[in-house]
């Protein structure tokens, strides 16, 4: 498609999935209005950032199958809407094997395609490897009737091998699903700092691979489950960038937005043809990217 109209939806999620359910479909339900085509939503959009702790009580409260009952609503709101929607979800596979998944939901209402997040990390306040497998599905994109989606999930964002490959693999967006915010110890100048990265890196896959980039963060502030946490502030500021980098659309730090894009996709192959990088790729000199480090 020459044109695709993108929508971001960036939202505040508490214990209540109704509730919190309820307000994603206002928000794609806006998007779509806007003639959104394509609707993203954030990372595990259903319910609190769980992750702040490690409690057994969460596979049971969050987890689900796939397909099942969130692909069973979105799908039937995308059917509705005749719009392509990117959901989140606690993807339940089986006893005991739980990944962080994206799923790609046609306009038709079905399933095109999912996305394992690949990088876990494991840090104070980010504790996914207690609940998440490392994905196996693989830097593929996602065919769909608006273009080939590279879906990846926020730790992905931060590697450029993963934003590469998609683009490789002919990725017309790079699609990043989020939950990222800020440590109540940390000083506002640090806040900043973060932040700037953030936006940093993933402008820079935009312009390395001449892709838009499409991230989703959540925002607002949500208490942790255990006493050991102070809770986290998320920080918004969901963006979507064109393949030179440039801002297309900016959320604020603190609000719920539903922002609304429409990106000209044969830019890529414009700017592809000014900016030649994948023609002088030396991809002879590239072997050392498959080891660990160089010793």
């Amino acid at each position: 498609m020459p044109n695709v109209t993108v929508g971001l939806v960036q939202q505040t999620c508490g214990p209540d999935r109704d509730v919190n359910v309820a307000k994603l479909k206002a928000g794609i339900r806006d998007a779509a209005a806007q003639s959104a085509q394509l609707i993203c939503l954030q990372e595990l959009h259903n319910g609190p950032y769980f992750c702040q702790v490690q409690a057994d009580a969460v596979f049971e409260d969050w987890g689900e199958t796939i397909p099942g009952p969130s692909t069973e609503e979105f799908g039937a709101l995308a059917k509705e809407l005749g719009v392509v929607i990117v959901i989140s979800l606690f993807e339940k596979r089986g006893p005991g094997l739980y990944h962080n998944t994206a799923v790609v939901l046609e306009k038709d209402g079905s399933i095109a395609g999912i996305y394992r997040k690949s990088h876990i990390p494991d840090d104070p306040g980010y504790y996914e490897k207690f609940y998440f497998t490392p994905g196996d599905t693989g830097m593929s994109p996602i065919q769909t009737s608006v273009g080939k989606l590279g879906v990846l999930v926020c730790w992905d964002q931060w590697y450029p091998e993963a934003a590469r490959l998609m683009a490789l693999a002919g990725a017309e967006f790079l699609i990043y699903p989020t939950a990222i915010g800020f440590k109540p110890e940390d000083p506002e100048d640090e806040h900043a700092r973060q932040i700037e990265a953030w936006t940093t890196v993933q402008r820079g896959h935009s312009v390395a691979n001449c892709v838009p980039v499409i991230s989703i963060n959540r925002t607002g502030w949500e208490p942790s489950p255990g006493a050991e946490r102070k809770g986290m502030t998320f920080w918004g500021q969901s963006f979507m960038t064109g393949c030179q980098g440039e801002f297309l659309a900016k959320a604020e730090r603190d609000q719920e937005q539903v922002l609304v894009v429409t990106y000209d996709t044969a830019n890529v192959d414009r700017v592809r043809r000014a900016w030649p990088f994948f023609r002088d790729r030396r991809i002879d000199l590239y072997g050392d990217l498959l080891k660990r480090y160089r010793d």
